[in-house]
C-alpha cells in the first residue's frame, strides 16, 4: 500500500497518535514477514535489577511471575534522546493540485513519518523533542518522555495538517535553525531532520550547520524529502505549464520537455553532491520519496538506533 492510499485513509481520523499506532503496528507485522525477520524492536517498560541498587522500584508482581528481578522504568530514565526537526517552509507543501496542496505532500509525509517515529521512541522509552522551522524557529521543545509531553508533540504535528489555508510566503532558513538546535539540545542526541533542502544559502553553509551538530556530538539522520516523480524525474505532460516558486511567488512559463534533460542533469548532480558531502561528514542521508510507503523511513530509523547501542 503506498502513501497516497495510506494518507487518504488517514484523513478521516484527527488523531495522530492513533494513526501512528496503526502505521507502526502494520510496519512491525510486515517486519516479521520480511528479510528483517528477527530484527529486535523492544518495547520495554522494565529493566533488569542491578545488584546493589535500591530495591524501592522492583516490580514484585513481575518477580512472582518470572522469578527474576526487574525494576520499573520512570520518566527520567531513557536510553536515547532524539530531536525530530521538520522544515515547514512553503516548498514543503508541494505538490499542488488546482492551487491547493495535495493530500500527499512533502509536509504531510514528514508529519506522518515523524509521528510514527515518536510512537516507536515512546515504546522504547526514548526521550523525544520536536523542532519546527521555516525562516525562523516556529516551535521547539526539549526531549522528554512523559505522556503529557508526547500529547503536546502530537498536537503540534496535527496542527500542521489542520491548516485551513496554505502559507505561500514561508521561506527556508535551515542553516540558522540547525545552528540554534545544535546549541540547545542535550549533548549526544540523535537529530532526525525532514527537509526538501531547497535553500537560499549555499551548500557549504548548510554543511557547516550540519557539521555543528556533529561537533556537538550529535548523531544526524537526514531524510531528504522529495516528490521523485515530479521533482527528480520531471515527469510532466508535453504542454506549457506555469511553474510557481512557493516561497517567493516568482513564476515561469515553459514546456517541461524543452528543459527536461538539463533539469534532470542539474538535479542529479545536486543529489550526488548531497550524498558525497554527507558521507564526508558521517551523516546518514536517506532519500525519502513521498510516493513510497512509510516503512522505508522506519527501517532507516531502526537501523540507525541499532547502531547506536
Amino acid at each position: 500500500m503506498n502513501n497516497l492510499i495510506d494518507i487518504q485513509q488517514f484523513q478521516q481520523f484527527d488523531n495522530l497518535e492513533f494513526i501512528s499506532k496503526e502505521v507502526v503496528e502494520g510496519f512491525i507485522t510486515g517486519l516479521h514477514r520480511s528479510p528483517f525477520h528477527g530484527f529486535s524492536v523492544e518495547f520495554a517498560e522494565h529493566r533488569l535489577y542491578n545488584t546493589g541498587e535500591s530495591t524501592k522500584h522492583i516490580d514484585w508482581k513481575l518477580f512472582a511471575r518470572t522469578d527474576r528481578l526487574f525494576v520499573k522504568q520512570y520518566e527520567e530514565e531513557t536510553n536515547l534522546r532524539c530531536q525530530i526537526v521538520i522544515d515547514t517552509s512553503s516548498s514543503m507543501l508541494f505538490p499542488f493540485e488546482k492551487g491547493i496542496p495535495s493530500k500527499i505532500n512533502k509536509l504531510a509525509f514528514s508529519v506522518y513519518s515523524a509521528a510514527a517515529i515518536i510512537y516507536l521512541l515512546r515504546k522504547q522509552r526514548d526521550a523525544v523533542g520536536l523542532s519546527l522551522f521555516s525562516n525562523e524557529i516556529e516551535f521547539h521543545s526539549e526531549a522528554r518522555l512523559s505522556s503529557v509531553h508526547i500529547d503536546l508533540l502530537y498536537n503540534q504535528l496535527g496542527s500542521l495538517l489542520r491548516q485551513e489555508k496554505a502559507h505561500l510566503d514561508k521561506k527556508t532558513n535551515t542553516v540558522d535553525a540547525l545552528h540554534m538546535i545544535a546549541e540547545n539540545i542535550h549533548k549526544r542526541s540523535l537529530v532526525i531532520l525532514f527537509s526538501d533542502l531547497i535553500e537560499q544559502e549555499s551548500t557549504d553553509e548548510l554543511f557547516e550547520a550540519l557539521q555543528h551538530l556533529k561537533y556537538n556530538k550529535h548523531e544526524v539522520l537526514l531524510f531528504h524529502v522529495t516528490d521523485h516523480r515530479q521533482e527528480k524525474e520531471f515527469d510532466f505532460r508535453n504542454q506549457p505549464y506555469r511553474f510557481v516558486d512557493l516561497e517567493t511567488g516568482e513564476h515561469l512559463k515553459f514546456s517541461p520537455h524543452d528543459l527536461k534533460n538539463n533539469y534532470q542533469k542539474a538535479v542529479s548532480e545536486y543529489f550526488e553532491e548531497l550524498r558525497v558531502r554527507c558521507g564526508e561528514y558521517h551523516i546518514d542521508l536517506t532519500e525519502a520519496d513521498i510516493n513510497e510507503d512509510f516503512k522505508h523511513v522506519l527501517y532507516t530509523y531502526l537501523l540507525k538506533r541499532k547502531r547506536l547501542f
